[in-house]
This record gives C-alpha cells, sequence and structure tokens, in this order.
C-alpha cells in the first residue's frame, strides 16, 4: 500500500490550466519589443502568446498587437487583430482608433472604412447594453474578479524568489485559499438566486468573473455547477473553450481522463511537464476545434512540449497502472 501510494504521489501532477501567467509573460516580451521598436518580433510575439493561450486574447492586446503589424507594414496581419476585436469582438472606442497615429499606414486600405463602420456598430451596442447592465452586480463581480486574478499572478515571482517549497509559497496559498472561499460563497449566491448570468447583465469581466471562482473551486462545488455552465454555453451566457476547461479540470479530479487537453501536469520528483490523461488522442483536435480552441500541438507548444501521440498513451498508460497498485 504505501508503495502504491509513493508511486500516486510521484505521478500526481499540478495543474496549470490555461496558463495566464505564462500567456502575460509573453505579452510583457512583447511589449517590450514593441517599446524597442522591433515591431514585427513583437507582432510575432503576441501572436504566440494568443495561441498559447488557446486563441484567446485580451482586446487591449489584441489592438497593440494591430499597432505592432501595422507599424511593421505587415498590413493583413494588423487587419486579422483588428477584424477580432471589431467585426468578432466588441471593440468601440473610435475617438482613439481614429486618431491613433500608429494606425496611419492602415488608413489607406479599403478595410479601413470597413473596420470603423464596425467600431461605430459597437458603440452604439455598448450605450445600449450599458443601460441594461446591473451596476451594483457588475461592481461586485468586478472586485471579485479581482480578488481572484490578483493573487495568482504574484506566484510566479513569490515562487521564482523563495522556491516552489517555500513557506513564503505556502503562505500566499493559504491566502489564496481564504479569498476563494470568499469569493465561492458570493458566486454560489448570485448562480442560486438568478443563474449563470451573461454578459448582457454582469459585463464580460463579470461573466469571466464568476467562471474563474468555479473553475477555482472545489470539486464538490464544481460537480454543483457544471450542469449549469452546460446550459449557460447553450444558452450564450457562458463560452464554450471556458466550459472545456472545467470539463477538463472535473473530469481528472474525479479520476478520469480530460477531453479538450486544456490541462498541463507536472511530474512533482522531475518536473517534467506533459498532457494530463486525455481520451481519443487521435481526435483531441476536432473536439478542441468544435469548443473554439486551436490545435493542441500548438497550444502545449508554449511550454516547449511537443504532441506525440504514442508517448501520450504509453505515459497515460502507466499513470493508470499506478493507480491501481
Amino acid at each position: 500500500m504505501k508503495r502504491s501510494i509513493l508511486i500516486f504521489l510521484l505521478t500526481t501532477t499540478i495543474c496549470f490550466g490555461q496558463d495566464r501567467e505564462k500567456y502575460l509573460e509573453l505579452i510583457k516580451d512583447a511589449h517590450i519589443l514593441y517599446e524597442n521598436r522591433e515591431f514585427e518580433k513583437s507582432g510575432k510575439k503576441y501572436t504566440a502568446a494568443f495561441r498559447a493561450f488557446g486563441n484567446q486574447g485580451e482586446k487591449r492586446h489584441r489592438y497593440k498587437a494591430a499597432c505592432a503589424w501595422a507599424l511593421s507594414r505587415k498590413v493583413d496581419s494588423a487587419y486579422t487583430q483588428l477584424y477580432k476585436i471589431t467585426k468578432h469582438g466588441s471593440y468601440a472606442d473610435y475617438k482613439y482608433i481614429t486618431t491613433d497615429s500608429n494606425l496611419h499606414f492602415l488608413h489607406q486600405d479599403k478595410r479601413w472604412k470597413e473596420v470603423i463602420a464596425f467600431v461605430i456598430r459597437n458603440q452604439k451596442r455598448k450605450i445600449e447594453a450599458d443601460a441594461k447592465l446591473d451596476k451594483p452586480l457588475v461592481a461586485l463581480l468586478d472586485t471579485i474578479y479581482k480578488e481572484d486574478q490578483n493573487y495568482r499572478r504574484q506566484l510566479r515571482k513569490i515562487s521564482k524568489k523563495y522556491g516552489r517549497k517555500s513557506d513564503e509559497l505556502k503562505a500566499h496559498w493559504k491566502i489564496i485559499a481564504k479569498k476563494d472561499s470568499l469569493n465561492v460563497i458570493e458566486v454560489s449566491k448570485i448562480l442560486n438566486e438568478r443563474g449563470w448570468l451573461g454578459a448582457d447583465i454582469i459585463g464580460y469581466k463579470g461573466n469571466k468573473a464568476i467562471f474563474l471562482v468555479i473553475q477555482h473551486s472545489e470539486l464538490e462545488t464544481q460537480v454543483k455547477y457544471l450542469p449549469m455552465m452546460r446550459e449557460a454555453v447553450k444558452k450564450g451566457n457562458a463560452k464554450a473553450s471556458s466550459l472545456a476547461l472545467l470539463e477538463d479540470r472535473v473530469a481528472l479530479r474525479q479520476g478520469k481522463r480530460q477531453i479538450y487537453g486544456t490541462q498541463i501536469h507536472s511530474d512533482p520528483k522531475t518536473r517534467e511537464m506533459f498532457v494530463a490523461p486525455l481520451i481519443d488522442p487521435e481526435n483531441v483536435d476536432r473536439r478542441r476545434a468544435e469548443v473554439g480552441l486551436g490545435k493542441l500541438a500548438e497550444y502545449i507548444h508554449h511550454w516547449k512540449l511537443t504532441w506525440d501521440v504514442e508517448k501520450h498513451k504509453a505515459r497515460t498508460a502507466k499513470i493508470e497502472a499506478a493507480r491501481k497498485l
């Protein structure tokens, strides 16, 4: 029994999910390159960050990426980013985008008028949408979002300074755990009384805050609200890509295999990182595409990993065999 427990501990891993900290690290690199006027390299670094984060990216970062590509005269790449935040997004700052000298090179392109038309449309929608928001709830969820994220953003710095097994890091995790427990109380109350609200009621950040709190909660809470989030995705009140993260995390915590490959594990002994056990690994990219995620090979490249199906299957067999001992 002791041997089986030891083997289990050696193969128990730290789950990073879609590592926002690493995403922000790449964004920081892109910003430094931008400030050094290495615009093309900056644009490529922004692209790498988006791919590593499941082809997601904050609006302000995509805007900056568009500027980098515009300043390096890569017009098509610039418009790819602008379309994401205007045509397919909610960017609505008409005054800023029309006076931003970083984008002046794009004005001569016929697509510029189309982008501005999208901005004007979004501006009108924003005015209408803001009038429908539950302002007190938006404010509450904004605070919860900050509580969830701010302390987690300090983890890498503390770990690097004091070490992964340091008392300082353990103390910081205790703070996070306390904040998480308080956030779960608030979010559970909202979900129980009003259901999984969409961005039309609580804004995009508020909607994201609800997901993050559940994603960082105990398994019992995740299992309780997983069906509610599935329904929210069907109604357009939650993102399918976010649901994929929760589905994978719950499956792994229940001793099952993940579905979409969003969870990256690290061996506690060797610190080697790898894709956690995955169902039907040959067809993972098809499932990822269905929920708006990029290819797994691109995603794990962020951790300098190479996707090898046969190697993954062999590792999974070893992990699952150890659990049975």
